[in-house]
């Protein structure tokens, strides 16, 4: 494997693994020797330093992992709080509902209710912390099955899912029979 691979797996890696990763692990990962690794990261951390990235490389014990740079921290932060704080769809209000007074349940349950794809509405859901995974249905296909979090909670000033306010307007128990007894 030639350097510009190997530079390429170990940032691979750490880039895909978000966290701090194991000498010995990105080791293996990258099917190299350990004592290859540190200066493969000293290199990948001057190009960095080089051309003025964002990133960098930090070494936390016998763990390596990717982050950005300090002095970009308030940019960051502020994109992240602009991105949480936005406000909330109708079509996200909708799916939060239907996962609130249902859950735990699929995508594909909101899905069904609301009649339109809901993939990206209960992604940005997760990542504004309001929904979870909460483990997969026992069915063929195993799929996912979402909840509200303690984000959720907070946000909507409740202590519990129990406090949410009754529904309003007609259940299907509410439909009157058009056959006559």
């Amino acid at each position: 494997m030639e350097v510009k691979e190997k530079l390429g797996a170990i940032e691979a890696v750490l880039f895909a693994s978000g966290e701090p990763v194991e000498l010995l692990r990105l080791s293996e990962a990258c099917d190299m020797d350990a004592g290859a690794i540190p200066p493969l990261i000293r290199l990948l951390n001057e190009r960095y330093d080089d051309c003025g990235s964002g990133i960098c490389i930090k070494k936390f014990d016998s763990s390596y992992q990717m982050c950005t740079r300090e002095q970009f921290a308030p940019q960051i932060r502020t994109a992240l709080e602009t991105k949480k704080s936005a406000p909330l769809s109708n079509a996200a209000m909708e799916a939060l509902t239907i996962i609130a007074y249902n859950q735990p349940v699929s995508k594909g349950f909101v899905e069904n209710v609301r009649g339109i794809d809901s993939s990206s509405v209960i992604n940005n859901l997760i990542e504004k912390g309001l929904v979870e995974e909460a483990g997969r249905l026992d069915v063929p296909g195993k799929p996912l099955i979402y909840r509200t979090t303690p984000v959720f909670l907070r946000s909507f000033g409740l202590s519990s899912v129990s406090e949410l306010p009754p529904l309003t307007g007609q259940t299907v128990a509410d439909i009157p029979d058009n056959e006559e007894d």
